[in-house]
């Protein structure tokens, strides 16, 4: 005889079962047992036994597998986008690393370094760098430390200076394309990624404004020597490597018009693909050949091309620096990321599906009356994230899957979302010193996390600035009324 189980609706402690058992596996698995190598594959299945979890308990509340699965799959579909769009980015990545864009920016970015503005120009630099590859963690290992080295020789405060550093990494984490969270916040949204990036400028500018002010302001009130050789080698070993010239930049350039003129993000990035690898055939054939393990000709020429968008390639220097920014992974690189999105989805599915995610989200913005304290719910609930799953990937995953719905039934425009994700979950979790992102950097830096931390005013602001903007009502993006809430508006549409 088999027992039919009424369906009915989660109760808060039911939904919040699968989320605890989430924060504390994550937090096993970060913080004692796989720690940085936790995104590489451990993290993704953590989603998956969580899934398992919210699964169970939705069976309870008389869910049938059938629903989750349609759930699942739905979930799934409405993150294709992005993952095509994150394939892309790889390749892009690739391509303009191996015609010497990448390079190009870096060499010019170091240039600027004046040890009378030293920390306005490290976090300069740092952004600069950051933007070019997309990697924060690639930009402190490499160009930070070189930066926090001379800072010393300067007699400033490893502190200051690990705070401009950072402050400069992550404004390129948060605001590059080639940036994995830059492309999970919209993934997560539901928004597109230059529609993202374009409205996380509103933010993000003025808080690094501020920053740079405010650096400017404790630079002036310290004694400066010069700068040390370093830097002076890695432009040797740049400029040796690669023919760096302006016409590089009229590939980026060009993307950036694209973007402007709002064509859409596939198209744009493959033209950018593209042109970064016809560039790197005109201007770059000794790095063509390097990659092509010293082989010359049209094979080679297309082996080197075709290896950049899709592997793993790096161009090697007499400067174990510059090696180190010199790789890049392509498409494969996309990979792990790719991965976390679809478990990421695989749990939010079963968690919308079963009515879970919209229970948990209608107990907390009940409080949340206006649109400012619903930001703030969000930003908070990123920011708790990055503290209890140590991982800045979860803290835009999690609350991302939680607060779109909400967005778009009070009318708010995923942007909305995606802004406070990024400007929330991206940035503060460098100074959580058991986040992987904290614990990393203060690895990397020799520097405690706790040390650079007060010293991180872009990291500080950026959460700052979009509770602000949502409490004044500043550039909030809403629906128009046939924009809103398209399905109940197709379905009156009908009835009329």
């Amino acid at each position: 005889m088999t027992h039919h189980i009424t369906k009915r609706e989660p109760t808060l402690w039911e939904a919040l079962i699968p989320v605890v058992f989430l924060i504390a596996l994550l937090s096993v698995n970060v913080i004692y047992i796989f720690k940085d190598e936790a995104i590489e594959g451990s993290n993704q299945i953590v989603l998956i036994l969580s899934a398992t979890v919210a699964a169970l308990v939705a069976l309870r509340t008389g869910i049938h597998w059938e629903e989750m699965q349609d759930g699942i799959v739905k979930s799934i579909s409405a993150s294709m986008s992005a993952i095509l769009i994150l394939l892309l980015i790889g390749a892009l990545a690739g391509t303009w690393m191996l015609s010497g864009i990448v390079p190009a920016m870096i060499y010019y970015g170091l240039k600027i370094l004046n040890p009378t503005i030293f920390l306005v120009a490290a976090c300069v630099i740092c952004a600069i760098v950051s933007v070019a590859t997309g990697s924060s963690w690639s930009t402190v290992a490499t160009v930070g430390i070189a930066l926090l080295g001379i800072g010393r020789a300067l007699g400033l405060s490893e502190g200051v200076i690990g705070g401009a550093i950072i402050s400069g990494a992550y404004f390129g984490d948060k605001m590059s394309p080639l940036s994995d969270t830059t492309n999970l916040a919209p993934a997560m949204a539901g928004t597109d990624l230059f529609t993202h990036i374009r409205y996380m400028m509103l933010t993000t500018v003025p808080s690094m404004t501020i920053t740079l002010i405010i650096f400017l302001i404790i630079g002036f009130t310290g004694k400066h020597a010069e700068p040390a050789a370093g830097i002076d080698d890695v432009l040797a070993a740049l400029d040796h490597a690669f023919n760096i010239n302006g016409w590089l930049f009229i590939v980026p350039v060009v993307v950036i018009g694209m973007i402007v003129r709002k064509v859409p993000a596939l198209p744009a990035l493959l033209a950018g693909t593209l042109l970064g690898g016809l560039f790197a055939i005109i201007f770059q054939p000794q790095a063509i050949q390097a990659v092509a393990g010293g082989s010359t000709g049209p094979t080679a020429t297309y082996v080197a091309v075709m290896k950049s968008i899709y592997t793993n390639i790096s161009i090697p220097t007499e400067s174990d620096m510059v090696n180190k920014l010199l790789s890049t992974k392509g498409m494969s690189g996309m990979l792990n990321t790719i991965w976390l999105i679809i478990c990421a989805m695989v749990f939010g599915g079963v968690m919308e599906s079963a009515g879970m995610l919209q229970r948990i989200t209608s107990s907390i913005v009940q409080y949340a009356k206006s649109t400012g304290s619903l930001i703030a719910s969000t930003a908070f609930t990123s920011i708790f994230f990055n503290f209890t799953a140590s991982d800045q990937y979860l803290a835009i995953v999690v609350p991302g899957r939680m607060y779109a719905d909400t967005y778009r039934k009070r009318g708010l425009k995923p942007e909305n979302l995606s802004r406070t994700l990024e400007d929330s979950g991206t940035v503060t979790s460098v100074l959580i010193p058991w986040n992987t992102c904290g614990a990393t950097q203060a690895s990397v830096l020799g520097v405690a996390t706790l040390v650079y931390a007060p010293f991180c005013f872009f990291c500080i602001i950026s959460p700052l600035m979009t509770m602000l903007y949502g409490y004044l009502g500043i550039k909030i993006a809403y629906y128009d009324q046939q924009e809103k809430q398209p399905e109940e508006y197709l379905v009156e549409k009908k009835a009329l």
